[in-house]
């Protein structure tokens, strides 16, 4: 038997499928505010541990899709974050992150992963130089993960995966960063939290 979310033990002559414990990975806006990584508290809350890996490259050129997402022209730079959100050591979770370089540069957080606010996160990075985000926009569809993908998540091609597009705004409404996330079926499961203003 195969199937998403079964992982397989070989036991004597018998070839055994046991489910996978999926990671819950929570969507709230109420947890951008808190101080450390949120995906590290999800996983902890599920025994795991949580890291991440990551390559920056500065003065990327825009492709036209992450451009409009942004509201910049296509070629302008950009600064880009790729990402593999790790549980035990296991990807669960790529994230690439593109944020316009003239936002940045020149300051101490233009290196989302690098310097002394490193891993701080979208909102408390653009904050230390006076931007504050108000809001997040994440349009989540179902798709089949790409070779590269599977090959980075230890999930076969073609699995099935949520591909949410994230961009946070700033209170003046311009876009500060832009990311596609990319969480496999299989692996987890996503669970969104709404507050509710009283």
């Amino acid at each position: 038997m195969e199937g998403p979310g079964l992982q397989f033990a070989v036991i004597g002559a018998r070839r055994l499928a046991e489910p996978r414990q999926r990671v819950r990975v929570v969507r709230s806006s109420a947890r951008e505010q808190l101080s450390g990584s949120p995906f590290r508290a999800d996983m902890k809350a599920v025994g795991r541990q949580g890291d991440w890996e990551s390559r920056t490259e500065a003065k990327v050129p825009t492709p036209a899709e992450i451009a409009t997402r942004l509201g910049i022209a296509e070629g302008e730079l950009c600064v880009r974050t790729a990402y593999e959100f790790l549980a035990d050591g296991r990807p669960v979770q790529l994230s690439t992150s593109w944020e316009p370089y003239d936002l940045t540069a020149g300051t101490l957080v233009v290196l989302p992963e690098g310097g002394p606010h490193a891993g701080a996160g979208v909102v408390n990075r653009m904050a230390e130089i006076g931007i504050t985000v108000s809001h997040a926009v994440e349009q989540p569809e179902p798709r089949q993960a790409t070779a590269e993908e599977a090959s980075l998540l230890g999930v076969q091609k073609g699995a099935l995966v949520t591909h949410i597009r994230r961009t946070y705004y700033s209170d003046q409404g311009r876009p500060v960063e832009t990311a596609d996330i990319v969480v496999p079926a299989a692996l987890c499961e996503i669970v969104y939290e709404i507050p509710i203003p009283r």
